[in-house]
């Protein structure tokens, strides 16, 4: 057992969407510090540019302003990555939007929105990416598809974003039924992450009581780190994690899994 070599990631190369700022960004600094070479995307350029050049201390970082809901983009992503040497042996798929406001007050364009980026987009790129993951699969080595879910996936949550909720459900769900449609050559996992100070997640912080509001809210009493969650990325991504799929990893601090 080759123990020093079992979260190597050296020479892979991996698309992170959503990844200007947030869990993304987290993931993509962790997989470019285990030696991974990042195509990263986001729809606002001046962030999107602003994120590789800091990401680039950490090593080979590309980007590509895509915004993830509309199709011109998705093909945008996948023509990027072709024209870096068509390798791609992990995707990440991250990017997400939230919407939260009383029942009565969503619209069904609101609902729809969230469920295009959350849920349609990243079942879209998989798709339009699958051929190059497959060309980069080996025996005793797949490519790996990451999908970013959420604690609100696993349980109702508090508060009233409904779409949001759905959307990471159903890409619980959607993971599962990759996994078993695109093994052995691909396995398909993913995160739910809990909570971690995000721009999503601000408001919480900004709060006078935030401290104890933590404390209450997630069992661990405090909030994740970027070397938690990007190490959870990098277990699926390594030899590590070559032989789970279909599985959902909750880095949450105990949230919806150990608080009843």
């Amino acid at each position: 057992m080759d123990v020093s070599s079992l979260f190597d990631l050296t020479g892979k190369a991996a698309l992170v969407t959503g990844a200007s700022r947030g869990i993304g960004r987290m993931i993509a600094e962790g997989l470019l510090s285990a030696g991974v070479t990042v195509h990263i995307c986001a729809p606002d350029e001046v962030e999107l540019d602003e994120a590789r050049h800091a990401l680039s201390t950490f090593g080979q970082c590309h980007a590509v302003v895509a915004d993830v809901s509309q199709g011109a983009d998705a093909e945008r992503l996948a023509a990027h990555v072709a024209g870096h040497g068509g390798r791609l042996d992990i995707l990440v798929n991250n990017a997400a939007i939230a919407r939260a406001m009383p029942f009565e007050d969503f619209d069904q364009k609101a609902f729809e929105d969230v469920l295009t980026v959350n849920l349609a987009a990243p079942f879209d790129i998989a798709r339009r990416l699958v051929s190059a993951l497959r060309a980069a699969s080996r025996p005793g080595d797949p490519s790996r598809i990451i999908n970013i879910a959420s604690v609100e996936g696993m349980r109702p949550p508090a508060w009233e974003s409904y779409p949001y909720a759905a959307s990471k459900a159903g890409l619980i769900l959607m993971t599962r039924h990759l996994a078993a449609h695109l093994a052995p050559d691909i396995t398909v996992n993913a995160i739910a992450p809990g909570l971690f100070r995000t721009a999503m997640t601000e408001p919480l912080f900004a709060r006078p009581d935030a401290a104890a509001s933590l404390a209450h809210m997630v069992p661990m009493g405090r909030e994740g780190t970027a070397e938690e969650i990007a190490g959870a990325a990098i277990y699926l991504a390594s030899r590590a994690g070559a032989y789970l799929t279909g599985a959902l990893i909750p880095v949450s601090g105990g949230v919806a899994t150990a608080d009843g």
